[in-house]
């Protein structure tokens, strides 16, 4: 267990200095927002969040590579290894512009093509997540107020409490029928949205979260923490990890099911 206690103390760190910054811009008057070549929206705490942890990494981890949102991937200054930190600084940016408090810090540590540490903090929530291979998933305000996380013991999508992303993203999918078959399926369909769908499957409180495409700076911190919970994380073709660009995570025991559904 002691592999990635180090690493997960790092996140928790690098976390705490996100928040501190995230939280003095979130509903600044004077804060400043662009759009990016995919017209997606940037503001002034994304940049700013991720040249601090950029920077915090490269005095703590200078053999450990970072891929970053904002600012691309950057090789370990002493060369090119097997270990790479993944930050998504501010995910929910449409949220955290509007003055809508769900919106996270998203920190990961890969090994490979796998996630090893995932860590989510969400500061206007009051909320944070973590896990890493072998130490079990938590939630709490910080560590010295960790609980233990398990996902649901649900069985059937009838009793089921089934989260999404947008619909018009499931239908650019070729995918909208069979969600919304889906959601007539199910006890309760909700689109709580980005991070915070993925940390109530692991929390128990809903079933199943689905998105149709994904970066891997917006699923790597994820994985850890469903899987780690006792939940099955997977992209919609079944195939675990990151790699896929989109993501079905469940309570595990409606996971077949409902990838046979959404075909």
């Amino acid at each position: 267990m002691a592999r990635y206690a180090d690493d997960l103390s790092l996140a928790h760190l690098l976390a705490d200095t996100a928040d501190s910054m995230s939280m003095a811009r979130f509903r600044a008057l004077d804060l400043h927002v662009e759009a990016k070549p995919d017209l997606t929206p940037v503001s002034d705490a994304d940049t700013a969040v991720e040249k601090a942890l950029r920077a915090t990494l490269a005095r703590t981890r200078p053999r450990d590579g970072v891929l970053g949102e904002e600012f691309g991937a950057s090789v370990a200054a002493a060369g090119p290894g097997n270990r790479q930190w993944v930050i998504d600084p501010i995910d929910g940016t449409k949220n955290f512009i509007r003055g809508v408090p769900i919106w996270a810090t998203l920190i990961a540590l890969m090994e490979g093509d796998q996630p090893v540490v995932g860590l989510v903090s969400a500061p206007a929530l009051g909320r944070r997540w973590w896990a890493a291979t072998g130490h079990g998933a938590y939630a709490g305000r910080h560590t010295a107020a960790a609980t233990p996380i398990k996902v649901s013991g649900v069985r059937r999508l009838a009793d089921a409490s089934f989260c999404y992303s947008s619909l018009p993203s499931w239908q650019e999918s070729g995918r909208l029928d069979a969600m919304l078959d889906i959601m007539r399926s199910v006890w309760r369909s909700r689109a709580y949205g980005d991070f915070y769908g993925y940390m109530l499957v692991a929390e128990g409180a809903v079933d199943i979260m689905v998105e149709p495409e994904l970066s891997l700076w917006d699923l790597a911190a994820l994985i850890p923490i469903v899987t780690e919970a006792g939940g099955t994380f997977t992209d919609l073709t079944g195939r675990p990890g990151p790699g896929g660009g989109s993501a079905v995570a469940s309570n595990g025991k409606l996971h077949s099911d409902l990838l046979h559904r959404l075909g």
